[in-house]
């Protein structure tokens, strides 16, 4: 009986240990299998972390490979504060070194968190500083230092890249290719607590793709000197250039002033100097909108060339308001119209042509719609639909008004215009190459649409190049070619009054040369001047600048005449006009016994003078546009050192709304 009690007695607790036993197994087993994932990953974060490395972002560069943005490899400082012996010496010896302050330093030093960046993206110098401190708890991890070598070129179109990726322009817009793929490195200790002298590299990252742009990085650097001098002597509000190769819409340059370092980019005192407003910024374009009103007359056949309009003596009234002219006109060829900017002129072919015939061109032009060139915030501008316009929109958009555009979309339509009606779509990427530099994407020019014929293209370059010649373009004249444009000077609209102010508003030129053979379309704008008022003085000389310079880059030859540099400089406060100054290595011209002699420049255009003129190196200053009606010196007077020429052209002055 005795027994049978202990053997049952033994038989239970054998069944308890087996149980106790079974469950510990079991727990072991659920732990060590089905938690294991789980409690590694919090062990790990116990005695280490897991740390992003960023990959070398992909490099962009210009048409012909030179770069404009590139990465170089830095160190950034982090701290492990559970091995940093003495915070408070730790702190003293660094803080001077990577230019925290001390105090903060301290803080990270003895916070909580197992990991902490006390400087990202060091210079190597300051790096070698802190390694040779050997202080405990400190280490280093590689990271890529974005950097943009020729500073504030193309800042506009580039962008930027912050700790987030590309921020602004290309760098965001393209973010997914050049950054790359990023890796993962371990710091800190393993899981069985034994300390890991170096960052542990558990994924190596891979390089993002480069970008090459259709950016010319000369033109791009003459564009910006020249809209800076025009921005910094004029005192505007903001000033852009837009340089756009016709044949296939690619961007050659895109000037913007005011402007940031991309390398410095959060020392900007706002945040309105990163936008590209080439493509973010519409306005109303005044008086180079009636290009686009003349292709579509001329297309349909409301008008041509030779046709008379009478211009009203320089007033029309249209729906109870009147609109003026710059000058008074009488009965004027359409060619005549468009050379002198006629507004009243402009408005009888626009009401000739009529509303929904004229909408359709506009938005064949590709206005009302975004380019497509890819980069953020890009305005599709204003252009309403027809039903919605009222009395007056007609007359007003003939003459530019009531419609806004971008100066890329107003560069891209006169492109249409120079390669004989085909509308190209802006494009500012050529491709993408991998870290080899193996081409992985090509793209292609791209064609729209023919907006216009052959036929009409010539004719309307034709009258553009009497604009310049002959017009209110003249300053846009570069001697030895053929230019063709339209120069416009766009009111604002007074938010206080709701009426368009007096004050100089939207001063602009736009254009392409040799107009025989197009190579460029230039934009050239200034926004609200201070001492310019009139578009054919303030932006047509920009064109002439940088146009100049491209064909010499590009060795374009001239066809007429020789080469000849003009340098205008501002108007004077008694309204004289801008002085032109002639610079060439050609040989002087001089009588027998050396005597120079001033040529008889009767009835010439201006730029068969200046073609003339070039080889006497005189200074010239102009009155007037068209012809060549008076001079001096007179016709074959004597020309002494320092003599100035002055010329008057018929049809008084080149000023126009």
């Amino acid at each position: 009986m005795k027994d049978a009690a202990v053997r049952t007695r033994v038989l239970l607790f054998a069944a308890v240990l087996a149980v106790v036993f079974g469950g510990l197994t079991g727990r072991l087993a659920w732990l060590m299998i089905i938690k294991h994932g789980d409690l590694a990953q919090i062990a790990e974060r116990q005695y280490s972390r897991t740390v992003v490395l960023r990959a070398q972002r992909g490099p962009i560069v210009d048409r012909q490979g030179a770069p404009l943005a590139t990465s170089t490899a830095t160190e950034s400082l982090f701290v492990q504060p559970r091995s940093v012996g003495d915070p408070v010496r730790v702190a003293a010896r660094v803080a001077p070194l990577v230019g925290v302050p001390e105090a903060e330093v301290h803080a990270a030093l003895t916070g909580s968190r197992s990991f902490v960046w006390l400087r990202r993206k060091l210079p190597p110098a300051v790096t070698d500083r802190v390694k040779a401190l050997r202080e405990p708890g400190l280490g280093f991890l590689p990271e890529p230092l974005r950097l943009y070598p020729n500073r504030e070129l193309a800042a506009h179109v580039l962008g930027f890249e912050g700790a987030a990726g590309g921020l602004e322009g290309i760098e965001r817009a393209w973010n997914t290719e050049l950054a790359g793929v990023p890796g993962k490195a371990i710091v800190g200790r393993d899981a069985l607590g034994r300390e890991i002298e170096a960052p542990h590299t558990l994924q190596a990252p891979q390089p993002g793709q480069g970008i090459m742009l259709t950016i010319d990085r000369t033109i791009q650097y003459v564009a910006e000197r020249e809209i800076d001098a025009a921005y910094r002597r004029t005192r505007a509000k903001a000033a852009m250039a837009v340089v756009l190769d016709p044949r296939t819409g690619d961007i050659l340059a895109i000037a913007i002033r005011p402007t940031f370092n991309p390398n410095t980019f959060l020392d900007v005192t706002s945040a309105d100097l990163w936008r590209n407003r080439a493509v973010t910024d519409p306005f109303e374009p005044g008086s180079t909108f009636k290009a686009i009103l003349a292709a579509a007359a001329l297309e349909e056949g409301a008008i041509r060339p030779d046709d008379r309009v009478y211009a009203e003596n320089g007033s029309i009234t249209v729906a109870g308001t009147t609109i003026r002219d710059w000058k008074k006109y009488g009965w004027l060829t359409f060619a005549e119209v468009l050379q002198n900017s006629s507004n009243v002129g402009s408005i009888k072919v626009g009401l000739a042509l009529g509303r929904e015939r004229y909408h359709r061109y506009m938005k064949a032009f590709g206005f009302g719609a975004i380019t497509g060139v890819g980069l953020a915030g890009e305005s599709r501008g204003l252009l309403r639909d027809p039903q919605r316009w009222s009395a007056l929109s007609l007359p007003t958009m003939s003459i530019g008004q009531e419609i806004s555009v971008t100066a890329l979309q107003l560069a891209a339509a006169f492109g249409a215009i120079a390669n004989g009606g085909t509308l190209m779509q802006p494009r500012l990427v050529r491709a993408t190459f991998d870290a080899e530099g193996r081409e992985v994407r090509r793209f292609e020019p791209r064609t729209v649409r023919q907006v216009i014929s052959p036929e009409t293209a010539r004719t309307l370059t034709g009258l553009l190049v009497r604009v310049v010649d002959g017009g209110t373009g003249r300053f846009a004249a570069i001697p030895g070619y053929a230019v063709a444009g339209k120069t416009g000077t766009a009111q604002k609209l007074d938010p206080a009054t709701k009426r368009y102010s007096h004050a100089p508003g939207v001063l602009s030129f736009v254009g392409f040369a040799p107009a025989d053979d197009p190579r460029f379309v230039i934009f050239a704008m200034l926004d609200e001047p201070k001492t310019e008022r009139w578009g054919s003085e303030a932006a047509a000389p920009i064109f002439s600048a940088i146009g100049r310079e491209a064909l010499r880059y590009l060795e374009i030859a001239p066809h007429d005449v020789p080469p000849v540099q003009i340098v205008t400089g501002p108007a004077t406060e008694t309204g004289a006009p801008a002085r032109v100054r002639l610079v060439s290595t050609a040989a002087e011209i001089v009588d027998a016994d050396g005597t120079r002699r001033m040529p008889d420049l009767t009835g010439q255009t201006l730029r068969q003078a200046l073609g003339v003129l070039e080889p006497l190196h005189v200074e010239v200053r102009l009155a007037g546009q068209g012809r060549v009606v008076r001079q001096a010196p007179a016709p074959g007077e004597a020309l002494e050192a320092g003599t100035v020429a002055r010329l008057t052209l018929a049809h008084a002055s080149g000023r126009e709304r």
